[in-house]
C-alpha cells in the first residue's frame, strides 16, 4: 500500500532544482538544473536576464500574485518566431521543479498574452501522476476547469478556477484534505509554493547608494538604493551579523575597514561610510562602482527574509524556507578579487542550507573549481 507523502514538518527545505522555459522570450526547450549556487552563464543575449525573470514570475504566481503583476509585459514574453493561430492567440510555456519532503514535484503552466493575458492550461505532477490539470475550455470566460487526483474511488472533482491566478496556489481553498489523494495533491502543492517564494531578485544600482536616503523601513529594495537604511538597522540588531558583514567589505574593499556606521541625519535621511579606523571616514558616495555592488551583494547574502524586500510564506516555520536570490549581472563591474571573496561567501552561506543564490555572468571561468558551484551556459 502506497503511504501518503510526509508533510511540510520534516527539515528538508522544499527548493527549486530545474527552471523549465519550453517557450519563452527566446527560449525553446530549455531545462536549467539548479543547485545551491547557480551562475548561468553566456554572452549578451543569450537569455540570462529573462531565465531570471521567468523564475521572479513564477514566484510572484507562487504566492497568490495575479498574472499582471508577474508578467507586466506579457508580449516580450512570447517567443519571437511565435505565429498567431486562426483566434489571434500567442502564449509562452514556462515550469519548474520543487524537490522536498513530497519528493520531485513538477509545475508547468502554458500562458496566452494576446489578445488576452490568462492561464490557458497547467500541470502538477508528482511520480508520473497527475495531481492538478487545468484547461480553457471557453474562451469568453474569464476561468479555467480544473481537475486534481483522489486516489479513491469517487470521480475526479472539477471546478472553475479564475484564469489570471495559479491553481496551485489555490488548491488550499478547494481540496478538503479528506483522503490520502487529496493529501498528496495538498502535500505536491504546498511544496511547490513553498520553495517558489521568499525570492530576492536584485541588481544593485550603484548610482542610487552614494548619496543620503531617507530614513524607512529598512528592508533592501532590489536595486539597494536604500543600503544606508538597511545598514543603519543591521548594525543596530545583530552584532555578530555585522561583524561578518565587516570582514566581508574589509576583503573587498580598497585600503582598511575597521567598520562600516550609518547615521542618521537631522534631515530625516540616514548616511552611510567606511571607517577606516584612523579617524577617517569614506563616504558611500566616494566608492567605485564596483566596490559598490559588491558591498550591497554580500549584504543581500548576509541577511535574510526579514531584511530583504520578499514575500516568505507566512504559514510556514522559517526554519523550513529556503531563501533563493536572484542577481542578474552578479559580477558586473567587479574586479577579479571582489568575484572571488563574493563567489566564496556565497558558497559559505548557500552550503547551510539558509540561502540559494542564481547568479547571471557573462563568464563563469573564473568560477572554475569552486565547490558547490552549478554553472549553466546558455547560447545565443
Amino acid at each position: 500500500m502506497t503511504q501518503p507523502p510526509a508533510p511540510l514538518t520534516s527539515l528538508v527545505r522544499p527548493c527549486i532544482t530545474e527552471l523549465r522555459l519550453s517557450a519563452f522570450a527566446g527560449h525553446r526547450r530549455a531545462a536549467l538544473p539548479l543547485g545551491p549556487l547557480t551562475l548561468l552563464a553566456g554572452p549578451s543575449g543569450c537569455g540570462k536576464s529573462s531565465a531570471l525573470r521567468a523564475y521572479e514570475a513564477l514566484a510572484r504566481l507562487g504566492g497568490g500574485a495575479a498574472l499582471g503583476e508577474a508578467f507586466p509585459d506579457p508580449v516580450a514574453c512570447v517567443p519571437e518566431r511565435a505565429r498567431p493561430d486562426a483566434q489571434r492567440r500567442r502564449g509562452f510555456r514556462i515550469g519548474c521543479t520543487a524537490d522536498g519532503p513530497a519528493g520531485p514535484v513538477r509545475l508547468d503552466v502554458a500562458v496566452q498574452a494576446e489578445p488576452r493575458l490568462r492561464v490557458v492550461g497547467e500541470r502538477l505532477t508528482a511520480g508520473g501522476l497527475v495531481l492538478l490539470e487545468t484547461a480553457l475550455r471557453d474562451p469568453g470566460k474569464r476561468a479555467v476547469q480544473a481537475a486534481w487526483h483522489t486516489a479513491g474511488p469517487a470521480p475526479v472533482p472539477h471546478g472553475p478556477l479564475p484564469d489570471d491566478r495559479l491553481g496551485t496556489a489555490l488548491l488550499p481553498l478547494r481540496v478538503a484534505g479528506r483522503t490520502p489523494g487529496q493529501r498528496r495533491v495538498l502535500a505536491a502543492a504546498e511544496q511547490m509554493v513553498v520553495a517558489l517564494r521568499s525570492v530576492f531578485a536584485c541588481d544593485p544600482d550603484p548610482g542610487r547608494m552614494r548619496g543620503p536616503v531617507p530614513a524607512g523601513s529598512g528592508r533592501l529594495l532590489g536595486g539597494c538604493g536604500n543600503l544606508a537604511d538597511v545598514l543603519w538597522r543591521t548594525r543596530a540588531e545583530c552584532a555578530r551579523r555585522h561583524a561578518h558583514f565587516v570582514a566581508a567589505v574589509r576583503a573587498g574593499c580598497a585600503g582598511p575597514v575597521a567598520d562600516v556606521p550609518a547615521e542618521p541625519s537631522a534631515d530625516g535621511t540616514v548616511r552611510a561610510a567606511l571607517d577606516r579606523g584612523d579617524g577617517i571616514r569614506t563616504e558611500l558616495g566616494r566608492l567605485g562602482d564596483g566596490e559598490l555592488r559588491y558591498v550591497a551583494l554580500a549584504l543581500v547574502l548576509l541577511t535574510g527574509p526579514g531584511v530583504l524586500e520578499v514575500d516568505p510564506a507566512g504559514e510556514v516555520p522559517a526554519a523550513l524556507q529556503t531563501l533563493t536570490v536572484l542577481a542578474d549581472g552578479l559580477d558586473r563591474g567587479l574586479d577579479p578579487g571582489q568575484r572571488g571573496e563574493l563567489l566564496r561567501l556565497a558558497a559559505r552561506m548557500c552550503e547551510r542550507g539558509h540561502i540559494r543564490l542564481v547568479g547571471a555572468v557573462s563568464d563563469a571561468s573564473w568560477a572554475a573549481g569552486t565547490d558547490g558551484v552549478t554553472v549553466v551556459h546558455l547560447e545565443p
